[in-house]
């Protein structure tokens, strides 16, 4: 799905509506169940990164509407093939999040959720299709752990942007650092974010909208 902003291609980074940086009826309120009727383009968007990187957390956060998760309690022969995170997680998405979120009153982002774990990837690359781009979740303590995630996104030739999600303790790096530990291009968005914090999730998605635009732009 291609949005009519990203084809129109505006001067200015697009601006989440409401105040301050709420959605149409406020991240993660849930209470924006219809789409305005000022709403002129859609766009679908992966959250991808590896288990336990924040996905379930930053769709929440930001969706207008009750968000769809799939998350499962982890079981013991999932532990024999799945990395284990720190922080004592105990569950893990199986399918994919869904969540909305409008952006200028005229662009809505429908954002998809994909499973971390590699072994899932025949369904991580359906939900890939339609999509006009991702954006790829990273934790500074286990860089590592993103380079499938990042790998897939190249594969399937989607433009992206990083987000570093910060944890208690993550280690500090500079977007050329992390460009370089992670083979990004130069011109790949690196921004930090706090998944539990509306808006700073909201800066991160527009960061990647904006990214988006000028890729449309660049190839038209």
């Amino acid at each position: 799905m291609v949005s009519k902003a990203a084809s129109d291609a505006p001067s200015q980074a697009p601006q989440p509506s409401g105040s301050g940086a709420e959605a149409a009826s406020g991240p993660g309120s849930g209470s924006g169940k219809y789409l305005t009727s000022s709403v002129a383009g859609a766009a679908k968007i992966l959250v991808v990164g590896p288990l336990g990187v924040g996905k379930t957390t930053l769709i929440g956060t930001v969706s207008e509407i009750k968000p769809l998760s799939t998350e499962a309690v982890m079981t013991q022969a999932g532990a024999r093939v799945d990395t284990v995170v720190a922080g004592g997680k105990t569950t893990t998405t199986v399918a994919l999040d869904f969540g909305r979120m409008t952006i200028d009153g005229d662009l809505v982002l429908y954002l998809f959720g994909t499973p971390g774990q590699q072994r899932f990837l025949p369904a991580w690359r359906d939900l890939a299709k339609g999509a006009l781009g991702a954006l790829a979740l990273v934790d500074t303590r286990d860089l590592e752990a993103s380079f499938d995630a990042l790998g897939n996104l190249e594969d399937l030739g989607l433009p992206f942007a990083v987000a570093v999600n910060v944890f208690p303790g993550s280690p500090e790096h500079g977007p050329d650092e992390l460009r370089a530990a992670l083979d990004l291009l130069p011109e790949t968005p690196v921004v930090n974010c706090d998944a539990r914090d509306p808006a700073s999730s909201v800066r991160a998605l527009i960061a990647l909208v904006s990214h988006l635009i000028h890729v449309a732009t660049e190839t038209s």
